[in-house]
């Protein structure tokens, strides 16, 4: 069967034009504050020397800033850095000149409900692990986020979870699991990305099989709650990185291999806290090492652009039409996810959406 025969199937077509009407999504990220109150393990934004610049903190410098971004044809962002939550201004500034976006936060402090856009928390483990993976600044051992995080975006509709999966935490996510179906919230999966130099004891060795096996069993046993695809999870756990399955369009790794850029590659920038960017650190993820980069926001990019891979069978559609269902899902406010079109063999019917 070709393309154009997959699209006469009823439950393919509506998927493929569902999710076709936000092909148009151009987006950038944005470190914008340098500030934090935790430490992470293995946390991307103090790797390399993107965090020893000086942060511009003249909101009105960053509402200009935007305004040129949406004159470049910037249409989404995605806010990070060390906290967002504690730089409230500048989340304005954008969400004031570009209003669709999503910001990575630790989730222990509230940000302004006028600020419509996804907020996505990390969670790295249960009341045990957090603490462990989580240090504040100063050193100590930091707090368990799950219940602020809760408190704080209690009925909050922009909110979705992130649970990190680490090479010793996938037994950790069934107390996290528990309290956010308890409260009503979504959540979705990322997998620890090695940095690129300075390598992590969470990088993920034997335990890809192990992972992918939670979080099927998450999926399945927390079908409103898990928003997540068996595609997602083969993807994300294979042994193969993204870059090896795939190949990567970020800037970043176009310009590594003398490559002509070619669609996010053309556009996306990756902006420091002093409103500069690097194209050899153009990425979502700048300080991973791309050999072993599993991290969610990559895939949402590498693989969705990669239709062209998906093509040869209804089954590899099937599969790449859940992945950019849930990716939009995940990173699009108001986005509903429907159910699975994908199912490998042995896995149950799709309860939920």
């Amino acid at each position: 069967m070709s393309f154009t025969e997959f699209l006469r199937v009823p439950e393919i077509a509506q998927r493929y034009h569902k999710v076709k009407q936000y092909f148009y999504l151009r987006e950038s990220a944005y470190d914008v504050t340098s500030v934090c109150q935790l430490r992470c393990e293995g946390c991307y934004y103090f790797e390399g020397d993107k965090y020893k610049v000086e942060d511009n903190r003249d909101s009105e410098a960053w509402r200009a800033f935007f305004e040129k971004e949406k004159a470049r044809g910037i249409t989404y962002v995605v806010l990070a850095g060390a906290e967002p939550a504690l730089v409230p201004k500048i989340l304005k500034a954008c969400y004031d000149v570009i209003p669709f976006g999503s910001i990575a936060s630790n989730g222990l402090k509230g940000i302004d409900p006028a600020i419509r856009y996804k907020i996505h928390l990390s969670v790295w483990g249960d009341s045990t692990g957090d603490p462990v993976y989580r240090r504040y600044s100063s050193g100590k051992l930091g707090p368990n986020c799950l219940p602020a995080q809760l408190k704080n975006y209690k009925n909050d509709d922009r909110a979705i979870f992130v649970y990190t999966f680490n090479h010793e935490n996938a037994n950790q996510l069934d107390e996290v699991l528990n309290r956010i179906d308890g409260d009503g919230h979504k959540l979705t999966f990322n997998v620890f990305s090695d940095p690129l130099l300075n390598s992590s004891p969470l990088k993920l060795r034997d335990t890809l099989k192990q992972t992918r096996e939670k979080m099927t069993e998450a999926m399945e046993e927390y079908p409103d709650t898990v928003i997540y695809s068996y595609y997602n999870a083969e993807v994300h756990t294979d042994e193969k990185s993204l870059q090896q399955g795939f190949g990567c369009i970020y800037p970043r790794a176009q310009q590594a291999k003398g490559k002509t850029p070619i669609g996010i590659g053309k556009t996306f920038r990756s902006y420091r806290t002093d409103l500069t960017h690097a194209t050899h650190t153009d990425c979502c993820v700048p300080d991973t090492n791309c050999a072993d980069c599993r991290h969610y926001a990559a895939g949402s990019a590498i693989v969705s652009s990669r239709l062209n891979l998906h093509t040869d069978s209804e089954s590899k559609f099937r599969a790449w039409l859940d992945y950019v269902d849930t990716y939009l899902a995940v990173w699009v406010l108001g986005y509903r996810r429907d159910k699975n079109l994908y199912v490998p063999s042995g896995a149950p019917a799709p309860l939920g959406v």
